[in-house]
C-alpha cells in the first residue's frame, strides 16, 4: 500500500491514497493551520472507526442479520506528553435492523476487535480499546 502527502501551506496537507482519493488534513489556527480538514490524529481515529464498522456490518450480513443502519460513536483519550498516543479508545456501536440477535451483534463486534480490524488491533498496542453496543429495532413504517 502506498500514499502520498503534499504540503499545501501552514499546517495543511493533502493525502492521496493509492486508490486515488484525496483528503485534506489541517491543524488548528493556533498551530498555524486554517482548520481546512480533520487533524491527522482525528483521521487515524476515523479510519479505525470505519474499519471496525465495515467489519461489523459485513459479519452481520454474512450471518443473515437484517442490518439497516450502523453508527459508531468513538471517544478517546491521549497521553498528556509527547508522543501523545491514544491511551484509551471506546467504541459504542448503534445497530438498527429487523430482528437483530444480540448474540450475533456481540460476535461481530468481538471478531472485528480481535481478528479482522487491522487498525484497531494496531492501535490496541498503545491504547486500551473497549466497546459496547445498543441495538434498535427498525420501524416498519
Amino acid at each position: 500500500m502506498k500514499a502520498n502527502i503534499n504540503w499545501i501551506g501552514g499546517a495543511a496537507f493533502v493525502g492521496e491514497s493509492a486508490s486515488g482519493h484525496r483528503l485534506i488534513m489541517d491543524g488548528p489556527p493556533e498551530g498555524g493551520g486554517r482548520n481546512l480538514g480533520p487533524r491527522p490524529m482525528e483521521t487515524l481515529l476515523l479510519g479505525m472507526g470505519a474499519c471496525s464498522s465495515y467489519d461489523v456490518v459485513s459479519i452481520l450480513a454474512k450471518a443473515r442479520q437484517e442490518v439497516e443502519d450502523c453508527q459508531l460513536e468513538i471517544t478517546s483519550k491521549r497521553a498528556e506528553t509527547e508522543p501523545k498516543v491514544f491511551t484509551e479508545i471506546h467504541l459504542h456501536f448503534i445497530v438498527t435492523g429487523k430482528n437483530l440477535k444480540d448474540k450475533q451483534v456481540d460476535r461481530a463486534i468481538n471478531l472485528s476487535a480481535e481478528k479482522y480490524c487491522s487498525a484497531s488491533i494496531m492501535l490496541g498496542k498503545t491504547a486500551k480499546i473497549t466497546h459496547n453496543y445498543t441495538i434498535y429495532e427498525s420501524d416498519d413504517n
